[in-house]
């Protein structure tokens, strides 16, 4: 028995050792300091990726890709652009010593770029070849480097730069101060018209010349030459906008005889319009009808609209007033005709009774 109550108070004894061992370990890591998170690397192959599409020697384009706009490059490019630039391998640290298709390759296996097949893929009528940016792209099926006809979009969003930040945030403020054009002084409304008219003066000015010379170059010499060939573009850069000189026409030439139909049209269409065109005399009625609207428009201040809401109100109350006079004297008119027509009435009775006596009296006689 006492043994076996010594193994009890043995065993007692332990658990109470246990439990102080466990509640100075406890305390003794409780007041260690807690081991601070390390902040989360970035991928050295995201710093490549975002080095690379920010560098402006690797050509590349915009377009839609399952409906959403997207910026592409082509494999041969990538592989020409590393070859120039071989400095930006460095970001990749270990793998820096890889070929550019190999980079490329754990690019799409990281999903930084993906590839791409053109939606057109037979040559249009009167085109030679395929195009070589096309506008409108669909995933490929096997997501593996090539630099034969391959393209490859970007999927992740490029920071913004400083410029366009300022340009999101300049951009309602344009808008309210468009809105408040109405109540602007005389001069900075002459101004601002002046200006507008300019800038739109120059955008058909620059239509118009480059349709003059496609023309006279498409029936002259049968080629496609269209200055400035992406002012109209709906997905081009700024670059790409005020491109002067075109690139080499890839369509076929056109036949002599559309040529010469269409030089037989033209001449057409001007002699129609110069025959048609208006005189003297309506020229300046429409002159004086457009600068009467542009008055109306700068001499426009918010006195005069409150000046103009007054005159209403004036000459609502004058014209309610002069009506009320006229209603007040086309009652008594016809109060008065009333009162003549019954005094008519009773003179007339009289005479006939005065009438009838003498016929009685005379009877007598």
């Amino acid at each position: 028995m006492k043994k076996a109550g010594g193994s009890g108070g043995g065993g007692g004894a332990g658990a109470s050792v246990d439990k102080r061992r466990g509640r100075r370990s406890y305390t003794e890591s409780s007041t260690d300091t807690p081991p601070r998170k390390k902040a989360a690397k970035k991928d050295d192959f995201q710093i490549f990726a975002e080095k690379v599409r920010s560098n402006k020697d690797l050509e590349s384009r915009w377009a839609i890709l399952q409906e959403t706009r997207v910026e592409y490059f082509r494999g041969k490019d990538f592989v020409s652009f590393l070859r120039i630039h071989p400095e930006l391998k460095d970001f990749l640290g270990s793998d820096k010593d890889l070929e550019s298709e190999d980079i490329a390759n754990i690019l799409l296996r990281k999903n930084l770029i993906v590839r791409c097949d053109r939606v057109v893929k037979i040559v249009r009528p009167g085109k030679k070849k395929l195009s070589t940016w096309p506008a409108h792209l669909e995933i490929f099926s096997e997501q593996i480097f090539s630099d034969n006809d391959a393209f490859f979009a970007w999927t992740f969003v490029s920071r913004l730069p400083l410029w366009q930040h300022l340009l999101s945030f300049f951009w309602p403020v344009l808008t309210l101060a468009i809105c408040l054009f109405p109540v602007y002084p005389h001069k900075v409304k002459l101004g601002i018209l002046y200006f507008c008219a300019s800038l739109l003066l120059i955008i058909f000015c620059v239509l118009l010349v480059r349709a003059l010379v496609f023309g006279a170059f498409w029936i002259v010499l049968g080629k496609r030459v269209w200055i400035f060939p992406n002012i109209l573009a709906e997905e081009a850069t700024l670059n790409e906008l005020f491109q002067f000189w075109p690139k080499k026409d890839e369509g076929e030439k056109p036949k002599l005889t559309a040529r010469l139909f269409y030089t037989v049209l033209a001449v057409l269409v001007i002699l129609l319009l110069r025959h048609h065109a208006p005189n003297e005399a309506t020229r300046a009625r429409y002159q004086r009808r457009v600068s009467n609207i542009i008055d109306d428009v700068l001499e426009w201040s918010p006195r005069q609209a409150l000046a103009g809401m007054m005159e209403k109100q004036t000459f609502a109350n004058e014209t309610d007033s002069t009506m009320n006079a006229t209603d007040g004297t086309s009652a008594s008119n016809q109060h008065g005709d009333d009162t003549a027509f019954n005094t008519g009435d009773s003179n007339i009775t009289e005479d006939h009774e005065t009438e009838e006596l003498g016929n009685v009296g005379s009877t007598g006689d």
